[in-house]
């Protein structure tokens, strides 16, 4: 049987693998990228990193095959990233050409150039969160439990409302959410398109 539990530092590789196997789409992108831990970089590592209060894992008896990260203070999120996070990884990770556009190349474009929330979104949604599951632990009910342990996390630390980012490709988290009672509050691209959804606590 599955449980949810707080997030552990020894869990950092599995959040990593979760990431890197749910990132195309909801589907294994383990094929699309040279340098597998580079979607983990951007996608997991600073939740865990930073905001490890806010963050809670999904274990059965094969280990962890699922997580919610999240922050409660999406703008406070991103200073303390541009302190800590991003800049060792600028040193490693060069930026790239504006003709390379390649999966890892967009991660590494992303870790020099992180997208900020606009202000009137954090303002009326400050926590925001992502979450992912391995195929063996999906439609079985625990992406619900998994987002309820969070917002009822983020309702006790006052936090009014939470949102989050799907890309349009993947369908199945979009009807996901819509069911869960997520309501659409924006879009965002080119170059992804995307639906930002928003709920409040």
């Amino acid at each position: 049987m599955a449980e949810i539990r707080a997030l552990r530092c020894a869990d950092r590789d599995a959040l990593y693998d979760i990431c890197l196997k749910t990132g195309d789409a909801g589907t294994d992108a383990t094929q699309l990228y040279r340098d597998p831990e580079l979607i983990g970089h951007v996608y997991a590592g600073p939740y865990a990193a930073l905001s490890p209060e806010s963050c809670f894992v999904l274990e059965d008896a094969a280990g962890v095959g699922g997580y919610i990260l999240g922050v409660a203070d999406t703008r406070g999120f991103e200073a303390a990233c541009e302190d800590e996070w991003w800049p060792p990884l600028r040193a490693r990770y060069a930026e790239p050409a504006d003709t390379e556009t390649d999966p890892d190349a967009r991660m590494r474009r992303l870790i020099h150039h992180p997208p900020k929330a606009p202000h009137r979104l954090a303002d009326a949604y400050p926590a925001h969160l992502h979450i992912d599951l391995l195929p063996r632990l999906q439609r079985q009910g625990w992406g619900r439990k998994l987002i309820d342990s969070f917002r009822a996390k983020m309702a006790a630390r006052g936090v009014p409302a939470c949102h989050l980012g799907v890309g349009l490709a993947n369908d199945n988290a979009i009807r996901f959410y819509r069911a869960y009672g997520f309501g659409e509050v924006a879009r965002f691209g080119p170059p992804e398109a995307g639906i930002i959804f928003g709920m409040t606590m």
